[in-house]
């Protein structure tokens, strides 16, 4: 069953939709508005509680490092130095940027207190967080001595921040002992390492840190379930929009009016006064490319065509609250369509069903790529295989473990993937690739967005 557009138009009345998607674009304020797709969104889907609260509380931190603490007991780890972006947002809720500017902290084990290293731009954002103490350099490449801010302008020795954050650690007690850190050091790193702390052993961390990111908490389910409702309703914009506007419109407007509305959709429900630490981690961006540019995975060229019968059509992008979220694509055909490409939807919105279902607790990543590829290459569409079928979904985007034939991480319940076995087609100019939040858990996967993967939503007659 395909969708018509004349049958959208007559039931929702063009008057409406048109001042709520196209007014958008002028500039005008006006809350974001709904319109007959949201009807259509699956209900009754068992999803997680939604969160709420806007980001994790102080107290979650507290918890997820004593949960590492417990974790590294046998390494008889005395503190840890974490220095990767992703872990030191997951374990101390301090959201930065990073640039070449390095940036860390170091969480003693003894004491529940957290001592930064950290670039002088960014001394506002550790003051006021969770600091018992915080030393920064002015910036990078940083001379001895010089801190224009404080009236001092020297033109000293360049100063080596590795060294200097490890005689930070050192002057605070954690010299000697196990230190983790989260990341392999080189020779070179190592060497410096020695040489500042020389009784000090040193504990490789970073598989410790990505196995706890991987299995999420109820609170980071709860706050990815709120951006996927989101997300939800974003797409039913998208494709009222798409539905109104027709082949009037192109791909780089469709992308742009859904994004706004999407933004101002979230915005309107978070607590923003402007200042540091609240309204973070909110991203909503959203993609559209049409015709020929859906059938390859990664294209390299822009987005700017005119929406044409018999296009392939994909609606993409990520949505996140707090940190938490996850991407949902849907993969569109502008009718006239043919066999192959009915052939090759489906088989796709199959490969969903099936990743849906065999994602429970206790199965390998392996596996489930292994069913996927096999019910591709049994029904003839092996040559528009070009990728795995997804990848962990976490704050950072791509997160291990990864749904693919060399994976053998074992599933858990908590785990977030993307849905994504997409076929690609250069030869006849159309690819279907489709994503969602599926969170693992005991007896199957639960799909966290209510954007139905159905001909009713994707098959359009515009």
């Amino acid at each position: 069953m395909s969708f018509s557009r004349r049958n959208f138009l007559r039931g929702i009345g063009a008057g409406v939709l048109g001042a709520s998607a196209v007014g958008g674009l002028t500039g005008m304020r006006r809350a974001p508005q709904e319109g007959a797709s949201a009807a259509l969104l699956r209900r009754d889907l068992g999803c997680p509680a939604v969160a709420d609260f806007d980001r994790l509380p102080h107290e979650w931190y507290v918890a997820a490092i004593g949960r590492l603490r417990e974790r590294l007991a046998e390494k008889g780890v005395d503190a840890v130095l974490l220095r990767d972006r992703w872990n030191i947002i997951y374990y101390t809720g301090l959201f930065h940027s990073t640039t070449e500017r390095p940036f860390g902290v170091l969480i003693p084990f003894d004491t529940e207190a957290l001592f930064w290293y950290n670039p002088g731009l960014d001394r506002d954002l550790v003051d006021t967080w969770w600091a018992t103490g915080s030393d920064y350099y002015f910036d990078f490449l940083h001379a001895e001595g010089g801190f224009p801010n404080r009236g001092q302008v020297q033109q000293g020795r360049t100063v080596d921040l590795w060294e200097w954050t490890l005689r930070g650690v050192r002057e605070r007690g954690y010299g000697e002992g196990t230190l983790g850190i989260d990341g392999e050091l080189p020779p070179s790193a190592m060497q410096t390492l020695r040489r500042v702390m020389p009784d000090a052993r040193v504990v490789d961390i970073a598989p410790d840190c990505k196995a706890m990111r991987m299995v999420k908490t109820p609170e980071e389910i709860a706050l990815c379930q709120r951006a996927m409702d989101y997300f939800s309703r974003i797409h039913a914009f998208a494709r009222d929009y798409l539905l109104e506007r027709g082949t009037d419109a192109t791909d780089y407007e469709i992308a742009h009016a859904t994004e706004r509305f999407g933004y101002e959709l979230v915005m309107n429900d978070i607590a923003n006064d402007g200042r540091p630490h609240n309204a973070v981690g909110v991203r909503v961006g959203i993609g559209c490319r049409a015709g020929v540019a859906t059938a390859y995975p990664h294209p390299n060229q822009s987005y700017y065509k005119r929406i044409e019968r018999g296009d392939a059509l994909q609606i993409a992008g990520y949505v996140s609250i707090g940190g938490y979220g996850g991407e949902c694509y849907r993969y569109y055909q502008i009718l006239p369509w043919d066999a192959r490409r009915e052939r090759a939807w489906q088989v796709v919105s199959d490969c969903v069903e099936i990743q849906a279902r065999e994602s429970r607790h206790g199965l390998t990543c392996s596996s489930v790529a292994y069913k996927i590829h096999q019910h591709q290459v049994r029904n003839g569409v092996a040559e528009l295989i070009y990728h795995r079928p997804a990848h962990g979904q976490g704050m950072e985007g791509h997160q291990q473990p990864w749904l693919a034939l060399g994976d053998y991480t074992m599933l858990e319940e908590g785990m977030t993937f993307s849905v994504e076995p997409g076929l690609y087609d250069p030869e006849h100019g159309y690819g279907y690739n489709p994503s969602d939040l599926l969170l693992v858990a005991r007896d199957r996967g639960i799909l966290m967005s209510s954007v139905p993967y159905t001909r009713e939503w994707m098959i359009l007659d515009l």
